[in-house]
Formats: C-alpha cells, structure tokens, sequence
C-alpha cells in the first residue's frame, strides 16, 4: 500500500490573493484562507486537491523557469475553462488541442507558472480500467437505467466497463464500482453519501427532476426535507436512485 498522498501544492507569489483569485475564477472554486484569524495561507480547493498561495521573502517576480515544474488539472469542459483563461488574460503555452478524443493545453497564470489542463475521453478512462485505489460499490436492479441517473440526474460521470459493472465518478478521487444483480434488494440504510455546496439549490435541482426527498419519523425535517445538523454537524437530505438504494446529499 502506498503511504504517502500529494493532496496540495504550494506556490508563493509577490501577491497571492491575486494568483488566487486567478485559479479560482479559471476553474469555478473558492477562495478560502488558512487560520481562525484569516492570516494563514489563501486556498483553492480542486475538487480534492489544494492549491496554497504564500508570500516568502525570498520568492519574487515573475517565475522565469514554468516549464520545471507543471501541475496538471482535469476539467470537466476543456473549451469553457479555455475559454474563461482567455478573459483572464492567461498566455498560452501550447494552445488547447484535441488529441485522438482527449484534450491538452498548457498556459500560465499571472506569475508565470505554466500548468496544463486536461480532459480524458471515456474510451480513453475505459481502456485504462477501473480505479486500482481502494473503493466502494453496490448492485443495481438495471445498469442502464443507473447510467441514466447517476449520469443525467446527479451530473456524474459514468464509465462502463467491458467486465458488465459501471464506474460512477463521484469525485476525481472518489469512484463508486456499480453492477447488476437480478435480485437485487436495497439496503435499509445509506449506501452513498455526496458531500455538495449548496445543499438547498441541490435539493431543488433534484426535486426539479422528479426526485422525491425522504422523510423519517426519526428526525425534524424543513420544508425543502432538509435535516440540520445544529453545531458542528453537516445539513443532511436523503433520496433513493431507480433500485431504491438510499443516498443522502450533505452540505460541507
């Protein structure tokens, strides 16, 4: 087993909150900052994976030497994320391209630092095969009809792979094996939970689809179905896919 993980990558800059800002706005994120005092580090969460800004005084200027060093960032719309670099004025290395399904460019952000974005084409995600990391899974009563839910309802990606199972693309790091089984009875409890980040605008999006939100004796509902937690606890909803496996949405 592995025992270590890259999970950040630090880079320093004469203005961090403005190189910030850059990666934020280049791939739709927050900004947050270190610290209970606000002092500490600002940080851009990428779906799992933490670009840190500082300020050091023996980092200045602009980076003269992008190519040493390219962090790659996969996106889920390579011509949108091009698209909203150009209005931020990021210079392009090597323009956007599509390569036999996939998508690559590299550009740089306002210091310099090259990095590249990337799109993988399923086929592409397939011929890989599934995760080799550590992960869940569950049946189904029909694995088109969980395609279809998981893909069209819940914005997930779904990969099929030749053994007959699928993989839902949670998260990039977070990919949940999903197979059939004929008699397939769902569980009484949750089997997937799906942190978001506006658990209330979700819960309309999903009820906009036909998704009805569950309600137990056991806890107080709101009006949207939305079960809070009060202090230190996360928001909670809870709904079922096609073959009545329960999953919850919870606020982060």
């Amino acid at each position: 087993m592995a025992t270590a993980t890259i999970g950040s990558l630090l880079l320093s800059s004469d203005d961090p909150a403005r190189l910030a800002h850059f990666y934020a706005s280049a791939f739709e994120a927050k900004v947050e900052t270190t610290g209970d005092d606000g002092t500490g580090y600002q940080v851009v969460n990428l779906d799992g994976f933490y670009l840190m800004f500082d300020k050091r005084d023996d980092v200045s200027g602009p980076n003269g030497d992008g190519a040493r060093t390219i962090p790659n960032i996969e996106v889920d719309d390579p011509r949108a994320t091009a698209a909203r670099l150009d209005t931020l004025g990021a210079g392009w290395i090597s323009p956007l391209e599509e390569r036999d399904g996939n998508f690559f460019g590299t550009a740089t952000d306002p210091d310099g630092n090259w990095f590249q974005i990337i799109w993988i084409s399923d086929a592409e995600e397939i011929r890989m095969g599934p995760p080799a990391s550590t992960c869940s899974g569950f049946a189904v009563r029909d694995l088109d009809e969980a395609e279809r839910f998981y893909r069209d309802v819940l914005g997930m990606r779904v990969l099929r792979y030749p053994m007959g199972i699928a993989g839902v693309r949670v998260t990039r790091q977070t990919t949940v094996m999903v197979y059939p089984k004929d008699d397939h009875r769902p569980a009484t409890f949750t089997v997937l939970n799906i942190a978001v980040d506006d658990l209330g605008k979700t819960v309309d999006d999903l009820v906009g689809k036909g998704v009805e939100i569950l309600r137990y004796d056991a806890f107080t509902h709101d009006e949207r179905g939305i079960v809070r937690g009060g202090e230190g606890e996360p928001d909670i909803a809870w709904f079922t896919d096609p073959s009545g496996n329960i999953l919850s949405i919870l606020s982060v």
